[in-house]
């Protein structure tokens, strides 16, 4: 079904009325993080699309949990909520593997699995239009990214395991991914270290400058009792000496991202798993935000199960991510509810900016369906959680088995409507915030 096209003032004023309800009272706080914010998304569609998932799932809203291919359970799977095609990277497991998969978990949540492919079909649409390529060309990729996701799930749904379903790692992956892969491998502790920290008197501490803001004593009290709480949520394997968790100092600092425009966000150094100080590792704890599917899923079991969002956004990517980091926690501070995790010096996002040549175009996205359909069949009855208490893969095999023809249909006829209605939007938005219109700014 093509995605409505209004006019361009009155889709203007939906714009702004979905900021207001998304950003309005972190916009208040602080207008200066979202004029950084909205100069990066006017920086081109993709850009401005990666920053609004509140429209995106505001445009969705008629589907509700009704629709092709959804169910009473298809309907209820843990879903990422901002699967776009750069939220792919690199990490390093607890196992100690490298691993490349889904990453940035801010806006999980649970509803129609079908928002998830959609949202990283229409992606598709508009990176190929920036390459130029054409719309058969980008039909082809929808295509190749359904068929991929289709033929994980059904391996899944029969019990695949292991070889016959892998992971992408060193050993396995090739392409953009593998070479993602040795950029993290190439990466040390140390060099992270070196970038945001200095030796004072035998001592290793946070450098002042680079976004480094120094926290007066009752901030860095709060701090450090919100980390003692931290403490308490991570598994017993991640306990593995008590010193580890010794603070050596604490920072502020101010939200960089797209996503994280206005959010209080500090930085915390720790002694790590010897004496040594190349052994330190920095955390991350930032306060977690309302996840824009949330607004558009009612469902008081789902909304119910979540202490805040900070533990909604842990217990939802150890829920999608098989061996999340051991670092992953959460925590409350001033009362909002607060993601802890480690800043990872083996971190590397998926470059799409010298991935040009079609057929390497092609492979990438395959794996992105495949990595996809992994995600979503990790999250269910086997992961320890009673909120999708049933197997998820084996669910949507069965809804895309009745279909498959429509399944990619579907995928390829919303990539291509919505990828026109990000591109018109992103130049209202620019008209928008250039003349003065958005308010506060």
């Amino acid at each position: 079904m093509p995605v409505p096209q209004p006019a361009a003032d009155e889709r203007g004023e939906q714009i702004l009325a979905v900021f207001d309800t998304a950003f309005g009272e972190l916009l208040a706080a602080d207008p200066a993080a979202f004029r950084v914010k909205f100069r990066k998304m006017a920086g081109s569609a993709f850009a401005f699309y990666r920053g609004t998932a509140c429209l995106f799932y505001r445009d969705l809203e008629a589907e509700a949990h009704e629709g092709p291919f959804l169910d009473e359970r298809t309907g209820r799977v843990w879903i990422h909520g901002d699967l776009h095609a750069e939220n792919f990277g690199t990490y390093m497991d607890a196992n100690g593997r490298l691993v490349f998969n889904v990453n940035d978990f801010d806006e999980a949540y649970v509803g129609p699995f079908t928002w998830d492919l959609k949202r990283l079909a229409a992606s598709l649409a508009l990176i190929g239009y920036a390459k130029a390529l054409s719309d058969e060309q980008i039909t082809h990729l929808v295509r190749i990214y359904a068929a991929a996701y289709r033929e994980r799930i059904g391996a899944l749904a029969s019990g695949s395991r292991g070889d016959q379903a892998p992971g992408f790692t060193l050993e396995t992956a090739d392409g953009a991914l593998l070479g993602a892969l040795r950029e993290a491998r190439a990466m040390t502790r140390f060099g992270l270290l070196d970038s945001m920290t200095e030796i004072r008197e035998y001592e290793r501490r946070f450098a002042p400058g680079g976004g480094a803001i120094e926290l007066d004593a009752a901030t860095r009290y709060k701090v450090l009792a919100a980390f003692d709480g931290y403490l308490a949520t991570l598994p017993e394997s991640s306990l593995v000496r008590p010193d580890s968790y010794r603070v050596k100092d604490v920072v502020g600092r101010r939200g960089i991202g797209i996503g994280s425009a206005g959010l209080p966000s500090y930085n915390i150094l720790l002694e790590g798993h010897s004496d040594a100080l190349e052994n330190d590792v920095v955390i991350y704890m930032k306060q977690a935000q309302t996840p824009a599917v949330s607004r558009h899923v009612t469902d008081p079991a789902v909304r119910g199960y979540f202490r805040h969002e900070g533990h909604r956004t842990v217990i939802s990517q150890r829920a999608l991510q098989a061996h999340a980091d051991p670092w992953l926690g959460w925590t409350e501070l001033d009362g909002a509810g607060q993601l802890v995790a480690e800043v990872s010096p083996y971190a590397v996002d998926l470059d799409w900016s010298d991935i040009d040549d079609p057929q390497d175009i092609a492979l990438t996205v395959a794996d992105l369906g495949r990595a996809t359909a992994t995600m979503h069949a990790a999250a269910d009855e086997s992961s320890g959680h009673s909120l999708v208490a049933f197997s998820t893969e084996q669910a949507i095999d069965a809804v895309v088995s009745a279909d498959e023809e429509g399944f990619a249909e579907l995928l390829v006829e919303f990539a291509h409507a919505y990828g026109a209605r990000a591109r018109a939007d992103h130049q209202i938005f620019v008209d928008l915030f250039r003349n003065g219109r958005i308010p506060g700014l």
